[in-house]
């Protein structure tokens, strides 16, 4: 609960300027109103308005995100369109026309806080459901799947995408050689070097959760869950000299678009489908599918919708709703739980664990980020810690305090068994739904990627060999598009 909502606005908003204590300033410049007389004196360090604000100044800047740096946010809410109460006893969607108000988050993934918004590079897209059961953050991109499926990895995709140590340079060479290694990694290369790898504008840009999730009943009953946001306006996207052009005349387009639309009452608005799986059909199919490299067929696991989600509120400040704004796939709620997917379970740590660094242990009182419904647990002290708090008794359970635990919900009933090591998972099928993604295209779109793998492959620092390995992955995908892409490199295709 916000402990100012009760206020008065101006206990915020006095009529002049204060310190961080709200101790009066009344000393101003000139074109301030008041005129006043500077002596010769020196700077006196008792001067403790000019320390606080030089001291504030120096510290306006925290460490900007690893991934995700560059984003804009909007607020507004989440409205349940069709009944999966049958799926699913998560109190949001217990019902047709339930609200709740969200916060969403989209980014680029690689780039610096004030790099350009046209750069080939996957966009995130992130929902926080400020619910009545706790926050729900649906961290998402705008690709279905991703580069690897492995958590161990994670660093060294981002380190090999991220600019060259030595130079500060990105560079084909460093992403292709890595990936060299993941022919997992082609799928989604089908999506990066598409026409989707850079989005018109945040508006007509699609949205998935990628991983796997489950849903609980009341019964129990355990379904796997994958998200998708279909834009209510369509998927636009910019091709290269289009994208030198619109980033060329404004680095931070997306950001603008974002916000004059709202602001003009355009509100954006997403159609949120999900697709469905029942566990015990996990093995009917030729790949795994909790492999964050792969999508799942439409055909046979169809788009059920659920709800709208609509942004109709631009953020008050950017520091305070974007800058400071985290989230994390740990954050779920009763009715909604993860699967055994090998890549969430690594980001359910990583990403609390790096906002926890970014911004303090105490980044869930943040405003931004705080559940909107009454919460209490014994978690004390620690920096920035600003919950007014009088409890004598900080510890659980006791006769002291009236305070229980919640009534218990559904979490999966599996069983967890097995040997502990590291392998390969069985169905690692890497190349056949890339194949067909590109087979479905129109031939000038087909054009434009291959056209794309020659100008990455160019890079002169990329060795005979590297070439070689992605023209086999590529040929194994689509024996046509091997070919293609050998005869414009000058390079013998190997089967």
């Amino acid at each position: 609960m916000d402990p100012y909502k009760h206020r008065p606005s101006s206990a915020f908003n006095p009529p002049f300027w204060t310190t961080n204590a709200g101790a009066p300033i009344s000393v101003y410049f000139p074109h301030f109103g008041v005129y006043v007389t500077l002596s010769d004196s020196p700077i006196l360090l008792e001067d403790y308005h000019l320390i606080e604000k030089l001291a504030n100044f120096h510290r306006e800047r925290i460490p900007e995100r690893v991934v995700h740096a560059r984003g804009a946010s909007a607020k507004g809410f989440f409205e349940v369109t069709h009944d999966i109460s049958h799926l699913t006893c998560a109190d949001f969607l217990r019902a047709p026309g339930v609200q709740t108000p969200v916060i969403i988050r989209f980014s680029t993934v690689i780039h610096e806080r004030g790099s350009p918004e046209t750069i080939r590079d996957p966009r995130g897209f992130a929902v926080k459901f400020y619910t009545r059961e706790g926050n729900f953050d649906l961290v998402g991109n705008n690709f279905p799947v991703f580069f690897i499926r492995d958590g161990m990895k994670f660093p060294d995709v981002i380190h090999a995408f991220k600019p060259n140590p030595k130079s500060h340079i990105q560079e084909n060479w460093r992403i292709l050689d890595f990936l060299s290694h993941h022919p997992e990694s082609l799928h989604t290369f089908t999506f990066f070097y598409d026409d989707v790898g850079i989005p018109q504008d945040y508006r007509h840009m699609e949205g998935f959760g990628v991983h796997t999730y489950t849903l609980i009943n009341k019964a129990g009953k355990v379904q796997y869950v994958k998200f998708h946001w279909k834009p209510t306006c369509g998927v636009k996207c910019l091709l290269e000299e289009e994208a030198i052009k619109v980033g060329g005349a404004n680095h931070s387009h997306a950001t603008q678009d974002l916000y004059d639309s709202i602001a003009a009452g355009n509100y954006p608005e997403w159609k949120l489908f999900i697709q469905t799986m029942d566990p015990d059909h996990e093995d009917r199919f030729d790949f795994d599918p909790l492999d964050t490299t792969k999508t799942w067929p439409e055909d046979v696991l169809p788009l059920q919708p659920v709800g709208r989600l609509v942004l109709n509120k631009n953020i008050d400040n950017f520091f305070a709703e974007n800058e400071q704004l985290a989230f994390s796939p740990s954050l779920v709620v009763p009715g909604i739980y993860y699967s055994d997917d090998k890549m969430l379970q690594c980001r359910i740590f990583a990403y609390a664990d790096t906002q926890r660094h970014r911004l303090g242990p105490n980044y869930l009182q943040l405003p931004v980020n705080a559940p909107k419904c009454p919460h209490r647990n014994n978690h004390y002290d620690g920096f920035m810690n600003f919950m007014h708090r009088d409890e004598e008794v900080d510890y659980f359970p006791s006769r002291y305090d009236p305070c229980r635990h919640a009534e218990r919900y559904p979490i999966p009933p599996v069983a967890l068994s097995g040997k502990r090591e590291k392998s390969i998972i069985e169905k690692e099928n890497n190349f056949k739904q890339p194949g067909e993604k590109y087979r479905s295209w129109a031939p000038d779109r087909q054009e434009r990627f291959i056209s794309r793998w020659v100008d990455a492959l160019s890079d002169p620092r990329i060795t005979h060999e590297i070439r070689s390995i992605w023209i086999s992955y590529l040929s194994q995908a689509d024996k046509s598009l091997g070919l293609k892409l050998a005869s414009r490199l000058n390079v013998r295709p190997t089967m």
